[in-house]
């Protein structure tokens, strides 16, 4: 879809947090809810808590633009003085003239400091609310549920957090000034008129053909102006959704079609934002037209009045420098016009992120999970859906005792993952109770609950930092003994000890440059720096070898011990030797027992040994 269509698909998060259908909205609705207004009462208001904090930064800064703005207006005015008390004067003017340039003098100086302070206070005041901003969201994003990262692409996220902000900055560094332009312009009416009234509603007369000439361009502009926001938008997804998935890019040789298909869209970004920028500057023409007729006007009507001796030369001087800089301003805000509206847009879209409920947070009264509580883990009559009235979990009730090893199988889509993430709660139920240490999780705080559970998943996620903070990513006070201890336990330290500065080597994103199996050790190893009395390991082994799977059979036979353990695993050959195994089906608990009980049900346990027999073959 390029920018020049008629239709524009919709960005938008939902106030519950889930990405509506995706529905095409004609660009006449998106002007009126998105760039309906240059300035929305609602966003400048919420943005507003931002820069309360530096509400005193903030008048300095208004002062240096007033301060600014008063010598801008002062300078036309001493130099008309200059003139028609100094030079043009009968008894020579030279006191006058002297007086002149003494004031012209310190008003050029002041002048010069308040430019230099509105410049500087202006941009600390952006930068600091513009850290807040990035501040707050990042800590929202971050205690925000799954389930609005289930339904939001990242790509467009990180849109909103990059490009957004970057609008809201030029904003933030231009409103002041904004404000000094508007000063500006009224201050140099009033001058005018009050240098010569007649002259001066002759001048600003020809201000309706510029009304109207923006009242032709504004339209115009609010459709180029959505397009390129649009267009960028769309362009940053298929970006951050290419790199993600660039390993399948190159396993299925995808890379020819792939960047025809980004080029169309970076295409169409591009033609989007250079038809905005040419709109963006369609009245500046216009305004440079104007200000050389206005100037023409004086010039020929004022010289008029000169020379028959009802106007003063230096009052046709000053307004020749008012003219100019009457069309500074004008010029300057119908530049700033584009700038207004993306930072109205990308402030309404920053606070939607900001506005996106937690799903998941702390009841109030929530109470701390014991550090000797039970390592215990029970279901009872569990129900859950991620969309409503398509329920993965259907009365689900099974109990785990403190230092037993429960495994979970299934075919795929049976929920398996689903109790994992409950556990931890990472969704809350419709119906029923998860209960970890006797408690229901719901009751007691994440952080409490975070420290009682350690995680190993399917994907292991490593950051950009050395092996030894990845590994005690969880527990950061770990010392390094403890470190190479469970990096022992878990058969990780050999390789570790190999890289180029052991345990201190940086890891590329992600943990590039490991195999997947060391990536996974690490995060065996991290899990158990943790020293959490309950782990659990969804599908933790299927990305590992069989020779690194038994390693790790070994070890967490050893690390087991004393602590509760869930298991998921579609190798049956990880989870045979556990206490009990749990049968998922649709949703349901049909089956539980030990290994040897589950062969002899011959139920779907038996089938799913028996379709797996291979894996047990080769190890």
């Amino acid at each position: 879809m390029t920018a020049g269509e008629n239709e524009v698909e919709r960005d938008e998060i939902r106030d519950d947090g889930r990405r509506p259908p995706r529905a095409v909205v004609g660009s006449h609705r998106l002007q009126e809810e998105m760039f309906g207004r240059v300035f929305d009462p609602w966003v400048i208001g919420r943005i507003w808590a931002f820069v309360r904090p530096y509400r005193a930064r903030v008048l300095l800064s208004v002062l240096a633009v007033l301060t600014f703005t008063g010598t801008q207006l002062a300078i036309p005015l001493i130099i008309r003085s200059a003139i028609d008390n100094g030079l043009v004067a009968d008894d020579g003017g030279g006191r006058a003239l002297s007086v002149a340039v003494i004031l012209f003098a310190i008003v050029v100086a002041l002048n010069a400091g308040a430019s230099y302070m509105q410049e500087r206070v202006v941009g600390e005041v952006a930068e600091n609310v513009l850290f807040d901003i990035r501040e707050a969201m990042f800590g929202h994003l971050q205690r925000i549920s799954m389930a609005f990262y289930d339904k939001t692409e990242v790509g467009r996220l990180m849109s909103r957090l990059q490009g957004d902000v970057n609008s809201m900055q030029e904003f933030l560094e231009t409103s002041v000034i904004s404000i000094g332009d508007l000063v500006l312009l009224v201050g140099i009416v009033v001058c005018m008129l009050w240098l010569d009234l007649w002259l001066g509603l002759l001048t600003i007369s020809i201000l309706p053909v510029l009304a109207l000439a923006r009242l032709v361009w504004l339209p115009r502009a609010r459709s180029a102006f959505i397009a390129a926001h649009e267009a960028n938008s769309v362009t940053n997804g298929a970006l951050a959704e290419a790199i993600h998935g660039v390993r399948t890019v190159q396993g299925m040789t995808r890379q020819t079609v792939n960047h025809a298909l980004f080029d169309e869209l970076a295409s169409g970004n591009r033609r989007a934002h250079l038809h905005a920028a040419k709109m963006a500057q369609v009245l500046v023409p216009v305004v440079d037209t104007l200000t050389g007729l206005a100037m023409a006007v004086v010039v020929l009507v004022g010289g008029s009045r000169v020379l028959d001796g009802t106007l003063e030369v230096g009052v046709i001087v000053a307004f020749l420098f008012f003219i100019q800089r009457f069309f500074d301003p004008i010029r300057s805000l119908t530049l700033q016009y584009s700038v207004m509206q993306r930072a109205m847009a990308a402030g309404q879209r920053l606070i939607e992120v900001l506005d996106v409920p937690l799903g998941v947070a702390d009841r109030p009264g929530a109470r701390e999970l014991p550090a000797d509580a039970p390592a215990s883990v029970a279901f009872e009559n569990v129900t859950f859906s991620y969309v409503p009235g398509q329920p993965v979990l259907k009365s689900v009730s099974f109990a785990v005792a403190p230092g037993e090893t429960v495994a979970l199988v299934g075919p795929t889509g049976s929920g398996k993952s689903s109790v994992m993430s409950l556990v931890h709660r990472f969704y809350d139920i419709q119906d029923g109770a998860v209960r970890v240490g006797g408690q229901d999780v719901r009751e007691v705080t994440q952080a409490s609950l975070g420290r009682m559970i350690a995680m190993v998943l399917q994907e292991p996620y490593l950051f950009t930092d050395t092996v030894l903070e990845n590994i005690r990513y969880n527990r950061p006070d770990a010392t390094l003994d403890e470190v190479v201890a469970a990096s022992k336990a878990v058969g990780a330290h050999d390789f570790i000890d190999r890289l180029p500065e052991g345990y201190r080597t940086m890891l590329t994103e992600r943990g590039g440059n490991l195999s997947m199996g060391q990536r996974q050790l690490v995060s065996f190893a991290r899990a158990l720096v943790a020293d959490a009395p309950i782990l659990v390991l969804d599908e933790a082994t299927s990305s590992i070898d069989s020779q690194t799977e038994a390693q790790i059979q070994a070890a967490l036979a050893r690390v087991l011990e004393g602590r509760t353990g869930l298991v998921i695993a579609h190798r049956l050959a990880t989870i045979r030797n556990a206490d009990r195994i749990l049968v998922l089906r649709d949703g349901e608990l049909i089956e539980q027992g030990n290994h040897a009980e589950l062969v002899a049900n011959d139920g779907l346990y038996a089938r799913l040994y028996r379709s797996n027999q291979s894996s047990f073959d080769d190890l």
